[in-house]
């Protein structure tokens, strides 16, 4: 059997495709849904692999008692299978506490967690941040996984024969990607556990332990397939198979690719006798050395698209041929740019004007935001990712100023008018005018100039006024 290479690093590219263009901006409830369908997938490849890999120790055992010398693979089964329980009993802990965390918080996970939408059982802390950031990044949990990961694969590897490491090493799934982070631009993710988990809702991280626990399994089936060429056994195929596409994205924008991976979760690649070929929508996908056919679709219209991806394999002990099919669906979106004014749809003279520019499918990197029209406005961006409107002059009928938004594919323009502050009231005890008591009127240090229903920060002050 031969195990997909990098899995690990194809779950954090999807993780990452989405994310660094949607989290900043809107996250739209169907993002979080992608993730609990991917999440979801995994979870049901998991159970596959521990069915198979649950079925082969007996046949091991079996087959070493043939010879004395065989005895020693024996051996090996307990302390690798010890191996991937330990690290998936690791990693549910730490998924439990943050789930019982952003939940109901009595310190294990149960219905208190999660909250009924729509008919349908969701996290209550599913867009929860803060979890991830201070428990797997500033509290060293993440390294503390890291180093989980790193030492299960160490020890996997010192379980192989010593003339068969190499082989088995360059083909394992289980391990950890500790070079991309170093080339990021963002100089806040110092470390590996800082790169995959800082501001990460707790909806996106979930898919990414499952993505270790497979990656543990796997490696747990590739060596006991390791086990039984070693006792003398057949390639081993398995007779229960699972259908997986893993798209880069599972949301795109018109005029966009998209591309996906679809294999088997037990696939058999070039070292194999094993035969499996790919059809999509009818038509023959090639399949790489590795098991994995890869296919792409130009996204020409919006909305909801669907595909079926069958795959069949031969097993080459009997001949017989057998066909898993599955239907798959993305969704198309649309670019569009909304501009949306914090308190109202006017700009005022002398003071500072909030504005707020959100981007579906774009990144804030690639937006441009600029003034023109009457008005004599400028435009900056605050520290807080939102945007401060300065204007000079009043626009009169007809006249506007202009927020412009140009990105890749599209160019909005937003009319907002231009007015002077209203004129401050005179009060005095908070009254504008009427009876006012001797007592109260001596208690009064000053006319207080009031901008009534006036939602920004401005102040006047009285410089005269007569009696």
């Amino acid at each position: 059997m031969a195990i997909p290479k990098e899995p690990r690093q194809l779950m954090i590219n999807i993780m990452y495709l989405v994310l660094t263009a949607l989290l900043a901006l809107n996250v739209s409830a169907e993002i979080f849904n992608a993730f609990k369908v991917v999440d979801k997938g995994l979870v049901d490849s998991n159970k596959s692999l521990d069915e198979s890999n649950n079925a082969l120790p007996d046949v091991i055992r079996e087959r070493s008692k043939k010879r004395k010398e065989l005895e020693v693979y024996a051996e090996k089964i307990d302390p690798a299978r010890t191996i991937s329980k330990e690290l998936s009993e690791y990693i549910d802990g730490i998924t439990t506490f943050m789930i019982d965390q952003t939940g109901d918080k009595n310190g294990v996970e149960d219905a208190g967690d999660y909250v009924e939408v729509q008919g349908h059982e969701e996290l209550r802390g599913k867009k929860n941040k803060d979890i991830t950031t201070r428990f797997l990044v500033d509290e060293g949990k993440g390294a503390e996984l890291k180093a989980k990961i790193e030492d299960a694969r160490a020890r996997f590897i010192a379980l192989v024969d010593e003339d068969d490491r190499a082989k088995f090493e360059q083909e394992m799934a289980l391990g950890i990607d500790d070079e991309t982070w170093r080339h990021g631009k963002n100089k806040k993710n110092a470390s590996w556990e800082s790169f995959t988990f800082r501001q990460m809702p707790l909806a996106a991280t979930l898919p990414m332990f499952s993505k270790f626990k497979n990656d543990a399994k796997a490696t747990e089936a590739a060596f006991l397939n390791y086990l039984m060429g070693k006792v003398g056994g057949e390639e081993v195929v398995f007779d229960k198979y699972t259908v997986v596409s893993a798209p880069k994205k599972s949301y795109i924008i018109k005029g966009e690719t998209y591309e996906t991976e679809i294999f088997l979760s037990a696939a058999s690649g070039g070292s194999s006798n094993t035969g499996i070929s790919v059809r999509v929508n009818g038509s023959p996908v090639s399949v790489n050395n590795e098991g994995v056919a890869k296919w792409s679709a130009p996204a020409g219209s919006v909305g909801i698209k669907k595909y079926s991806a069958d795959i069949t394999v031969t097993n080459p002990v009997t001949g017989e041929s057998d066909t898993y099919k599955k239907e798959f669906e993305f969704e198309v979106g649309e670019r569009s740019v909304t501009v949306s004014p914090t308190k109202m749809n006017v700009f005022y003279i002398g003071v500072d004007n909030p504005v707020e520019v959100s981007a579906a499918g774009i990144s804030s990197n690639d937006m441009n935001v600029s003034m023109s029209g009457a008005g004599g406005g400028t435009i900056k961006r605050a520290s807080d990712g939102t945007f401060i409107v300065n204007v000079t002059q009043q626009t009169r009928n007809g006249e506007f100023a202009k927020v412009n938004v140009s990105a890749p594919g599209i160019t909005v323009a937003k009319d907002f008018r231009v007015k002077r502050i209203p004129d401050p009231v005179p009060t005095l005890s908070g009254k504008v005018g009427g009876a006012i008591g001797n007592g109260e009127l001596r208690a009064q240090q000053a006319l207080i100039p009031t901008l009534e229903g006036f939602d920004f920060d401005a102040r006047c002050s009285i410089v005269g006024f007569q009696i």
